[in-house]
């Protein structure tokens, strides 16, 4: 009798069969479902990890995700994530806006309550800890072809030195042939000046004082009040303002150049905040002089902050009225006049003038504002330098002063085109501000063109570079999946672990207390190749782990107890574990970026000595290179493992008091 196989053996066999036939019509998918394991187990190898690093998501509640667009550590470890509106109208329209308080320590969240939309705000470490907030978003963007009013700045006059006007949001402006325009926001216009002027007869006696009254002036976005043509015109004109009569109404009046239906502009807000950390609360201070929307915000040598550029009260850029912020007075005054285009990254170097690198966030003409160069302050005299190549690709680019900042040598990486340009460049360049003439010299290349990219320093004076796309806002799928290191000294490239998460517009990364790096947000057009379906801000927190924390824990690095505060010039002493071990000290200034803007990260050199259980780090005493503030006090070791850092207060040293004189002695 033949062999009958049984009918358990025919399942199997025709399981098995099934099973070989997907495999075969599913070739590609099954084949790509093995690398993705296979990457999986490669990349979660100890060897892996030594050498690369990893990457981490962070479990973020639904609660808590919001359209990161700034985000900054604080001097208590955690970090502030803002969004205002999020580049979310509907937000801005309900008046929603969002602050979340992240802390790293054990990946809990905390609600800031956001009295202003900070979107598109400019943000600086003050020197007592606090994050100065200013400027942010007054009205959205409308479109080309979507404007149904004509609209546009309106230069609103006050005559009487007596009496300022404050006019309410909705106050009518009518023209000479009656077309009647209404204002967006409240206006208060100043008192004139009364200027005094001597003259003289014709025997050359002075005659009596005579006065004359200057009218001042503020600045309001009004749109027509009826839809259509008819409020369209390309002509100077005074307006009246209705309601008012008798001499008010003499001495107020508008004038306005031309009223169109182009596209209108985000429009930024006057108002400025200060974050306490240790009270997790925004406090007001006194608002900006300029309404500023994109704005950068760089510290001084003295703990001043000057505010530049930005978008104003009616969508211009502002045309170089710059200004100082005093947090001991919590009060704005004029600063140096020049013209930068928006977000421009201003460092500062030693000696006190700020570096200009080009790189900045958008708007702006091509052909203004857009050459790097030394601004001195004092003087206001800006040198212009030289040598960059793909200079009609700075927007969107990355900068950052190399590590560590007693070199004076600054980097540019990467960037586009003005405005929606699909061009990228890999360019990279380096500036040496120690040389008579400093131009910039092209360094080593990315792996590719890319446009907001991250650069962020390490304790192993190292720079880690990641994300970015290739194309405008991640056009056509092309948000790029690398990251790399940057060694200054030997101008190379490393790579590093893939992310998982593409970053582009809107995008941030910053160096945490423990030596990680943290990415944040993502904006992105469109979420196909094709650019059909539109895209959605990324929420997810993805945490970047160097290779040094994979090295032998028990080798790494610690430091103990120690002051709180070091005067700039001065030492201090700390406890520390494998004290012989530690090669170098740096303190680095905490990050607060946006929009692939970071002017506040710097990593200063500190001198080091040791004992069996301690060390003793000596601060430069120039301010320049060292600004008041908080700091990571991070020691490495020689292979570059850095200890967890130590929030180490950097001031100006005490002033002597002079001693009065004794008796019958001489000073």
């Amino acid at each position: 009798m033949g062999y009958r196989p049984s009918k358990q053996f025919k399942k199997t066999l025709l399981g098995t069969g099934a099973a070989v036939l997907l495999v075969a019509l599913n070739a590609p998918a099954a084949l790509s479902f093995a690398e993705g394991k296979y990457h999986s187990y490669k990349i979660g190898q100890s060897s892996y990890r030594i050498q690369y690093g990893s990457w981490g998501l962070i479990g973020l509640p639904e609660e808590y995700r919001i359209n990161a667009m700034h985000a900054a550590l604080l001097h208590t470890g955690k970090v502030l994530l803002i969004a205002g509106s999020g580049n979310n109208q509907q937000n801005f329209d309900k008046g929603t806006f969002s602050t979340i308080l992240w802390d790293p320590k054990d990946d809990t969240f905390k609600k800031i309550p956001t009295p202003e939309d900070f979107f598109c705000s400019g943000h600086s470490q003050l020197p007592d800890g606090q994050l100065l907030v200013a400027g942010g978003t007054a009205r959205y963007e409308v479109l080309d072809g979507k404007v149904t009013r004509a609209g546009g700045g309106m230069r609103v006059k006050n005559e009487s030195p007596d009496q300022a006007v404050k006019l309410p949001k909705g106050t009518v402006f009518r023209s000479p042939s009656g077309v009647e325009y209404v204002s967006k926001f409240d206006v208060t216009v100043p008192k004139a000046t009364r200027q005094f002027e001597v003259t003289y007869g014709r025997g050359g006696q002075m005659m009596p004082w005579k006065t004359k009254v200057v009218a001042a002036e503020a600045r309001v976005f009004v749109e027509a009040a009826e839809e259509g043509a008819g409020g369209l015109t390309t002509q100077a004109a005074q307006y009246e303002v209705v309601g008012l009569a008798g001499k008010d109404a003499r001495n107020v009046y508008g004038l306005a150049e031309r009223l169109s239906a182009d596209k209108q502009d985000f429009q930024g807000i006057k108002s400025a905040y200060e974050f306490d950390p240790k009270a997790e609360k925004y406090v007001p201070v006194d608002p900006m002089r300029d309404a500023r929307w994109y704005p950068t915000l760089v510290g001084l040598a003295d703990g001043r902050v000057l505010a530049v550029s930005g978008l104003n009260d009616v969508g211009d850029v502002v045309p170089g009225d710059n200004e100082y912020y005093d947090p001991r007075t919590k009060k704005w005054a004029k600063g140096p006049f020049h013209y930068f285009p928006t977000y421009p990254a201003l460092f500062l170097t030693q000696g006190g003038k700020l570096l200009y690198t080009g790189s900045n966030a958008g708007y702006g003409p091509k052909d203004k504002g857009r050459e790097p160069g030394l601004w001195d302050l004092k003087a206001n005299r800006f040198q212009k330098i030289g040598g960059l190549a793909d200079p009609d690709q700075l927007e969107t680019s990355s900068s950052v002063l190399l590590p560590p900042a007693q070199d004076q040598k600054v980097m540019v990486l990467g960037g586009g085109g003005v405005g929606e340009s699909r061009l990228a460049t890999a360019r990279t360049a380096v500036v040496d501000l120690k040389e008579d003439n400093p131009v910039f010299r092209s360094t080593a290349r990315l792996p590719q063109g890319v446009r907001y990219l991250s650069s962020v320093l390490l304790p192993d004076d190292s720079v880690f570079t990641t994300g970015g796309s290739a194309d405008y806002r991640g056009r056509g799928a092309s948000d790029i999946h690398k990251a790399q290191f940057y060694y200054p000294r030997t101008d190379t490239f490393v790579s590093a672990a893939s992310p998982t998460v593409g970053r582009n517009y809107h995008s941030e990364a910053l160096l945490l207390p423990d030596g990680r790096v943290a990415t944040f947000g993502s904006d992105p057009l469109f979420a196909d190749k094709d650019n059909t379906k539109l895209g959605k801000f990324e929420h997810r927190l993805e945490v970047y782990t160097p290779p040094y924390l994979y090295r032998d824990a028990a080798l790494r690095p610690a430091l103990g107890e120690g002051p709180e505060e070091i005067v700039l010039g001065g030492r201090a002493t700390f406890g520390a574990v494998r004290a012989q071990r530690i090669e170098r000290a740096r303190l680095m200034r905490p990050s607060a970026v946006t929009h692939t803007t970071d002017v506040e990260q710097r990593s200063v050199e500190l001198g080091l000595s040791r004992t069996a259980g301690s060390v003793t780090v000596t601060v430069p005493a120039d301010p320049t290179l060292v600004p008041p503030g908080w700091y990571m006090l991070f020691v490495t070791d020689a292979d570059g493992t850095p200890s967890v850092a130590k929030w180490v207060r950097v001031r100006e040293a005490p002033k002597p008091v002079p001693r009065e004189p004794r008796d019958g002695w001489m000073s």
